[in-house]
């Protein structure tokens, strides 16, 4: 497990765990790095360019990665903008596509996503779009220049866990790009099976941010995300549909018992 790396545009970490920038606190950010190991932290450009308590910045340790993402761009155009702003602020090369038109379900737009992807890609940006996850949209984003793809589980913020898990599991067996599960995990549970399934990061915020123990849901999450990456990495043994199947001899010595 130790050379078991996340390796996303070139980059390593050791960590599988990102948090999100929905809910921020000084306490969340200190339990996702000290509890959860988190190497990569997203933030939207307002808070990066916020003075005073809302500059996150300032509470993002040293040697952490810096996620900008494009929250609130509506299309192709407003979140190519926002990377940019964020690069000229001196976030790096990293940038999380996030374009959103649906106000009510929060739904990312895959169209426009892979239009900035493409253009920013260019660019030389290391972008991760998060998406719908649908397969057609995920060939494109490889295509365009992604560095991975951020497929949602479920709707943000409503830690409903892997209603998308049918999808998502294509992509694992399709898209040659890491796969991050970003986007309504709620329990490490499901962090843990979507690990299993062989996805190669979990994004998580809100889960954290509104348990009732910050720093110990960051410590069940760490320890969930290495234990469904340790069970993917072993191969998981085969699922019998229908019926069962002796898991000794002893079993097959009953039975003859039984009927002699």
């Amino acid at each position: 497990m130790k050379t078991d790396k996340l390796t996303i545009g070139g980059h390593e970490f050791d960590s599988r765990f990102i948090l999100g920038s929905g809910k921020y606190s000084v306490k969340l950010i200190e339990a996702a790095v000290k509890q959860a190991g988190a190497q990569i932290i997203t933030l939207a450009l307002r808070r990066a360019n916020s003075a005073g308590e809302g500059n996150i910045l300032d509470y993002i340790p040293e040697g952490v990665t810096l996620l900008p993402n494009t929250s609130g761009a509506r299309n192709a155009e407003e979140a190519i903008r926002i990377a940019r702003l964020a690069r000229e602020l001196g976030c790096g090369d990293f940038v999380k596509i996030e374009v959103i038109r649906d106000s009510k379900y929060l739904l990312p737009d895959n169209y426009e996503t892979i239009r900035a992807t493409e253009v920013l890609a260019k660019e030389g940006f290391i972008v991760m779009p998060y998406m719908y996850p649908d397969l057609n949209a995920a060939r494109d984003l490889r295509d365009a220049g992604a560095a991975a793809v951020m497929p949602l589980a479920s709707p943000i913020g409503s830690n409903k866990g892997l209603s998308t898990r049918d999808f998502i599991r294509i992509l694992v067996d399709e898209i040659d790009l890491p796969i991050i599960v970003d986007a309504g995990i709620g329990r490490p549970s499901q962090a843990c099976e979507a690990m299993e399934m062989g996805v190669d990061a979990i994004m998580a915020n809100t889960a954290i941010a509104t348990a009732g123990d910050i720093p110990a849901m960051a410590e069940a999450f760490k320890k969930a995300i290495e234990a469904g990456r340790a069970a993917y990495l072993s191969g998981p043994g085969r699922v019998i549909e229908q019926g069962g199947a002796a898991s000794s001899p002893l079993t097959g010595f009953l039975q003859e018992e039984e009927e002699a």
